[in-house]
């Protein structure tokens, strides 16, 4: 008998919302202590300043207004998972487009301030079933808005980096339903049983074809904590460096993901 397919992880529209403005608002808050000096610095993205990372940060969110100022789709043909992979096709012109946002918008908290205002309103006005265009299909809205937490939890991230001493805190909400659906994603690239896949408190996958188990320990086990599990998701950092830094714990035959990473670029 074949095994059950696994269903889909579903997420609570009402604190997804909470979460996504929770964690704007951690960045808007630190943004506004930010110097121009500090804005003008490196970040581990390629050429782009702190100032057009925080233009991409307000930029994901507004994706959303984008989406919704399209019409709606007649049928939905895509699946939250589809999203993690659909990413690294648009980099171009999510590059240009950071860049004319950072040139645009001078003020950069009034720019934050002024997407809260209108993401929450426009949450308002719309339902979760609400079809929305997006670069890998049609979404339910609901559906979209949690792939918001990977854009906010992951920039935070970059943000941190690139700003020693920052220390935007990350909402608890949005960081557990990053690392979730970017585990689910994993789950989903590598079907099988073979393999657990452990981030606690948030997350645990089965994953890599291969023996399966009923109970006690799997054949194979990897461990981190969160943060590192989205960096290594993302590509921040390496399987190979994570795992030398004791970032990341990995016993079994089927423990090495390095084949497998970054799930998104």
């Amino acid at each position: 008998m074949p095994p059950a397919k696994k269903r889909a992880r579903t997420y609570d529209p009402t604190k997804i919302r909470k979460a996504v403005l929770a964690q704007f608002g951690n960045v808007r808050e630190a943004v506004r202590t930010l110097t121009p000096e500090q804005l003008a610095g490196p970040t581990r993205l390629g050429a782009w300043t702190v100032r057009e990372l925080v233009a991409h940060i307000g930029m994901a969110v507004t994706a959303v207004h984008r989406s919704l100022d399209r019409a709606e789709p007649a049928k939905q043909d895509a699946v939250l998972l589809d999203w993690a992979f659909a990413t690294a096709a648009n980099s171009a012109a999510i590059d240009d487009f950071t860049r004319r946002i950072a040139e645009q918008h001078t003020d950069l908290v009034a720019y934050l301030a002024d997407i809260e205002e209108s993401f929450g309103r426009l949450l308002d006005e719309h339902p979760g079933s609400r079809l929305l265009e997006t670069n890998v299909g049609a979404l339910p809205l609901a559906d979209y808005v949690v792939t918001r937490t990977v854009e906010l939890v992951v920039h935070t991230d970059d943000l941190n980096a690139a700003v020693p001493g920052l220390e935007v805190p990350y909402d608890r909400q949005a960081l557990a339903a990053c690392t979730r659906l970017l585990a689910d994603a994993l789950a989903a690239k590598a079907p099988g049983g073979s393999t657990e896949v452990r981030i606690p408190p948030y997350a645990v996958v089965q994953c890599i074809e291969g023996p399966r188990h009923t109970r006690g320990t799997p054949p194979s086990v990897v461990e981190s904590d969160p943060l590192t599990w989205i960096r290594l998701a993302t590509g921040r950092v390496t399987w190979a460096d994570a795992v030398q830094d004791a970032q990341v714990s990995a016993s079994g035959e089927r423990a090495d993901l390095s084949g497998l990473l970054p799930l998104m670029r």
